[in-house]
């Protein structure tokens, strides 16, 4: 046996350490198998049964240890190890075998249905024994949606290896199934995915660094990915080039992340002004699926995005653009008219004013209310549609109220201060906390007439008064009241109204991407990984899509998290059985889909059993 070789404590089964070198560099090195002594034709061979690589972990002190309780799993054995040192025994143990269990060929789909002898097997029942459940219900319906667009094929096209295919496929399964940083992804891969044995890959023995380097792949091809990806999504679903819509939102680091230069402080959407930013800017299709993404500095003024977001898009003249007011700033509608856009956007006006003898009346899908009044301006050939949204206006009833009982409270402190010693009473002083409050009050301040009636000195104040003049065409006068501008001068109201209403699924979208999908935090400190992190975010909502949309068309409009959820019990298990001549049965498979399960499966037309069954018998 060779020196650099540990034979197991059962004969037979060790691992050896062997040099070996190079075809194409000619580099020497060393490498790790499992070896198996195995009488063939009267003499007895090494055989390989798995092949451990340059960088087996396992002190060379614990092989035998290893495959001592190697051979345990493998005859039914499932006493763990105890003592100190056996956890990473242990582990490794568990993956290796596993791994000859992965190696048992599974039945081809015409082999499993055709006409063949039921296989029997005598077994002791109360033997049994559970063991390695790895989830595979989202695993195998996102790898699913994959295999509609051919994004596999795509990577492979583009040149990415097959390590970096299979980091990428895990990356962004794993954002769809368990959001979080590549760092848990892997976590969940190695430890509670089934993904490795659905496209035959150990990601056990894929180092952290192996997914890094293929983000930074990824971001390299971002362009070609993204027009490959939707050009093929709209021929699966027959899009056109209907409406665009285009917004942006942002996400926060953990940590300075002076390393990158987008990194900076801005008005955070989760309120989150301690740390620096990154904005990530996106145009969809009216369907909801991604055109277009880009990521910006994290203080990145709206209205300064449009155009370099737009430019090279390849969208036809007369395309409808929907934007929301804060990039619709007047340079950009000019823009838009020059290059031939039809765009519906929230105007910027200030002026609110409805005329209801003159609107119409229409019902929103949740049941609520809303009226419509379309006013066409023929000399600026635009149209402005002014809307009137009876749960709108009970929010920003609630909100007027919050800030008027604040800003009359604040006044209050200051009158009831001038009777009590040691407050200021200075007129100057007093016009100066009016001034900040009138500040603070959201606009509300400028609804008051307020009066300081000075004592006999004229420098001190006696009295302080206010009136509430509500100033016409506001939000206390027109609550729930905004306004729509557009230059597409044919459509009548209810029409884009409904248009304006996809922009409102534009947010659904971003806060899919937030809390079911982990675009936030971001952890990484440089631009590159940065953007990569943001773009597997973008393709696993790509994919979601894909999926929801086809369950729409079967009746099933539940969010993805719900999806998601009633998906992942679904799990491949390994089933052990001690037979009566002391050899052991290993099976392994996936659960029996539930009802729920099956209802999806069924809709997407996909395997109600991934991965299908393995047998080993030792």
């Amino acid at each position: 046996m060779c020196p650099a070789a540990a034979r197991c404590s059962v004969p037979g089964m060790y691992i050896r350490r062997t040099q070996t070198r190079n075809s194409a560099t000619g580099e020497s090195y060393h490498t790790h198998r499992l070896v198996r002594s195995a009488r063939v034709g009267g003499k007895v061979r090494q055989v390989t049964l798995l092949n451990l690589g340059r960088q087996f972990a396992v002190p060379q002190g614990d092989w035998p240890t290893l495959c001592a309780r190697l051979e345990e799993l493998l005859s039914g054995q499932g006493v763990l190890l105890a003592g100190a040192g056996s956890r990473l025994v242990e582990r490794e143990a568990q993956r290796l075998a596993a791994q000859l269990l992965a190696r048992q060929p599974v039945p081809s789909a015409e082999a499993a249905t055709a006409a063949a002898p039921v296989e029997v097997q005598s077994i002791e029942v109360d033997s049994l024994i559970l063991s390695r459940p790895r989830t595979v219900g989202v695993e195998a319906v996102g790898l699913w949606a994959m295999a509609q667009v051919d994004f596999v094929g795509l990577l492979q096209d583009l040149g990415l290896t097959g390590r970096q295919r299979a980091a990428l496929v895990g990356a962004i399964l794993g954002r769809m199934a368990a959001p979080g940083s590549e760092r848990a992804t892997h976590r969940w891969l190695c430890e509670r995915s089934a993904l490795g044995e659905l496209l035959e890959v150990d990601f056990e023995a894929l180092h952290l660094m192996a997914f890094y380097r293929a983000s930074d792949a990824l971001v390299r091809h971002r362009e070609a990915i993204e027009q490959t990806v939707f050009a093929r999504v709209s021929e699966l679903f027959g899009l056109g080039w209907t409406v665009t819509l285009y917004d942006l939102t942002n996400t926060y680091f953990e940590g300075e992340a002076a390393a990158n230069p987008k990194a900076h402080r801005g008005h955070s959407k989760e309120k989150r002004s301690d740390c620096p930013l990154v904005t990530l800017g996106l145009i969809l299709d009216g369907s909801g699926f991604v055109r277009r993404s880009q990521v910006f500095d994290g203080n990145a003024v709206e209205g300064e995005t449009l155009e370099g977001m737009l430019q090279g898009l390849g969208a036809p003249r007369g395309a409808l653009v929907v934007m929301d007011r804060g990039i619709a700033t007047e340079d950009n509608l000019v823009w838009l008219r020059q290059q031939g856009y039809r765009y519906l956007v929230v105007s910027r006006e200030r002026q609110r004013q409805f005329d209801a003898t003159a609107a119409t009346e229409l019902e929103t899908a949740g049941g609520d209310r809303v009226a419509v009044q379309r006013v066409e301006d023929a000399e600026a050939q635009e149209v402005r549609l002014y809307c009137y949204s009876e749960r709108r206006a009970g929010k920003e009833e609630g909100i007027a109220r919050r800030f008027v009982e604040r800003f009359e409270a604040g006044l209050k402190k200051l009158a009831d201060g001038l009777t009590r010693p040691r407050t200021t009473k200075t007129i100057g002083k007093l016009w100066e906390r009016i001034g900040r409050l009138k500040e603070q009050s959201h606009g509300v301040g400028q609804h008051y007439r307020i009066e300081i009636v000075p004592d006999p000195s004229g420098e001190k104040a006696q009295a302080i008064r206010w009136e509430h003049q509500p100033v016409a065409g506001t939000l206390l006068t027109h609550p729930g009241v905004y306004c729509l501008r557009t230059n597409e001068m044919t459509w009548e109201a209810e029409q884009l109204w409904r248009t304006y209403v996809m922009l409102t699924d534009l947010e659904a979208v971003f806060r899919s991407f937030k809390s079911e999908l982990g675009l936030r935090p971001v952890y990484h400190h440089t631009e590159e990984r940065t953007d990569g992190h943001l773009f597997i975010t973008v393709l696993a909502y790509q994919f979601v899509q894909l999926i929801r949309r086809r369950l729409r068309a079967h009746g099933i409009n539940d969010r993805w998290a719900t999806l998601r959820e009633t998906l992942a019990g679904q799990c491949r298990v390994t089933a052990t059985f001690r037979r009566p001549d002391g050899r052991a049965l290993h099976v392994r498979k996936a659960t029996r889909a539930e009802p729920a399960q099956l209802a999806i499966i069924q809709a997407l037309g996909s395997d109600p059993s991934p991965g299908g069954v393995q047998k080993m018998v030792v």
